[in-house]
């Protein structure tokens, strides 16, 4: 027995009492339902231990709780008061369409293309995104915004969104996109560009067709390529991001980060995001839990010990099983040089969501232009460029520096509300009171696909 937290039930999402226990060297989630009966759940599985993965932390409220803490998490999201950390990204989904129907899709989204159907679905107009970007000014911001949806680049007025934001006074705003349309509309990202769009963060799940037959429903690699290029053209940073699910592409681990490394300084950083089971997940797929230090061991291995678990470390403003990250800098001669582990969490102030905030904005975005004297449509520093060893390290900590993290979602299965009171990375609903859900409660699926907040209210 390693503690208790409370948790919900699979089937109804009640909240119910659940324990972690080890089982040699694997962590489970175990509770019990009145009505739904016993779940258990693998929640850590292996090395590094579960113990070494603690650090000391400190709680900071939230600036501008927009709920009651009545009946507790996590059924009064909001936040409310009881809630342990401050905001650090906010998803802003600005539309529910899509162009594909992935067999894996937190959102649920279905693929409309017809434009007579832009707003049908909850999309809301750029009045209620101007209230939110009010709003969320007068709850802590400005934070790091997130466009998601739904497929963002439904929308053809997504520029508009992202000069009303940076005029508001948020810095800082990525795309999460699966590509298919900023790489064959150049016009349409350089717009976006030119509005202030600082990061795309490309779902990117391998370099195999059948990977993307298997999660996205269709062949996509060359759309990927293209997306990547007219980011470069465009000076727009790119974060790669694989959605790792047992069996079909935990393999491709070490291939997506060598390609991360081999295509620097456009790809920024890679951020793996292990699946949970949220929206639609085909039930053909494994129901495994990809846990944290299975992928850290992935990367080991398939890195050849380039990276080594030890390089990585847990987050420093969420809950410490909630993810890791670690930073790369790429040496003359091809070998990695770890740089930047904190060692600290900020306790006692807002510190620790606010550096994450100031870490992701500063490295994620494209860095500045070196002179190029190369024709590569992805490298825009060139292996010939010579200077001296201080300029030389200063340069690459700009455009040889890799990030690369990981994100540990938790579902109906794996909930344990001590971590989600910790969650900084939320949701922005478009009703009054406006309010932040932390993500996993907004996604929170029970088993017969009914979710607890996402769907539930207008303008979302």
């Amino acid at each position: 027995m390693l503690g208790y937290t409370e948790s919900v039930c699979p089937v109804c999402l009640k909240k119910v009492e659940a324990r972690k226990v080890r089982a040699g060297n694997q962590v489970f989630l175990e509770k019990s339902c009145p009505e739904h009966g016993d779940f258990r759940a693998l929640i850590w599985n292996g090395a590094p231990a579960y113990e070494t993965f603690d650090r000391e932390r400190c709680f900071v409220s939230p600036v501008a709780p927009a709920v009651k803490a009545d009946r507790g998490c996590p059924d009064d999201c909001g936040l409310c008061p009881q809630h342990r950390q401050r905001t650090c990204c906010v998803l802003l989904e600005v539309t529910s369409r899509c162009n594909l129907v992935c067999p894996v899709c937190f959102a649920s989204s279905q693929a409309e293309t017809d434009a007579q159907t832009a707003g049908s679905k909850n999309e809301p107009d750029l009045e209620n995104i101007r209230h939110r970007f009010e709003a969320m000014m007068g709850m802590g911001g400005p934070f790091n915004i997130q466009l998601s949806g739904g497929e963002p680049t439904m929308r053809n007025d997504l520029a508009d969104i992202i000069r009303m934001g940076k005029e508001t006074g948020f810095p800082f705003f990525q795309l999460n996109t699966n590509g298919i349309r900023i790489g064959k509309d150049f016009a349409y990202l350089k717009e976006l560009a030119d509005a202030g769009l600082d990061c795309v963060f490309l779902q990117f799940d391998g370099l195999r067709e059948e990977t993307y037959r298997a999660l996205r429903g269709r062949e996509l690699l060359k759309e990927k390529m293209d997306a990547i290029a007219a980011c470069v053209r465009a000076h727009v940073g790119v974060v790669l991001v694989p959605v790792i699910v047992p069996g079909i592409n935990d393999g491709e681990v070490g291939d997506i980060l060598n390609f991360a490394l081999e295509h620097m300084p456009a790809v920024r950083g890679v951020h793996f995001q292990p699946a949970s089971q949220f929206g639609r997940y085909d039930p053909r797929l494994s129901k495994k839990h990809f846990t944290l230090p299975d992928l850290l061991r992935a990367i080991e291995t398939q890195t050849g010990g380039k990276m080594k678990a030890e390089h990585f470390s847990p987050g420093n403003a969420e809950n410490p099983y909630c993810s890791f990250s670690g930073n790369f800098v790429l040496q003359k001669d091809g070998t990695l040089q770890t740089w930047g582990k904190e060692k600290t969490c900020g306790c006692g102030t807002e510190d620790a969501s606010r550096k994450a905030r100031e870490f992701v904005a500063r490295q994620w975005a494209a860095p500045p232009e070196p002179y190029r004297c190369s024709d590569s449509p992805f490298h825009s520093r060139p292996a010939c460029c010579d200077t001296s060893s201080l300029d030389d390290f200063l340069e690459r900590l700009e455009h040889d520096t890799l990030a690369v993290s990981a994100m540990g979602f938790m579902d109906a299965w794996t909930l344990d509300l001590d971590r989600l009171k910790e969650c900084y990375i939320h949701v922005v609903t478009g009703e009054e009171p406006v309010r932040l859900i932390p993500f996993c409660a907004y996604n929170l699926t029970a088993q017969d696909g009914t979710c607890k907040y996402r769907g539930h209210e207008k303008g979302n």
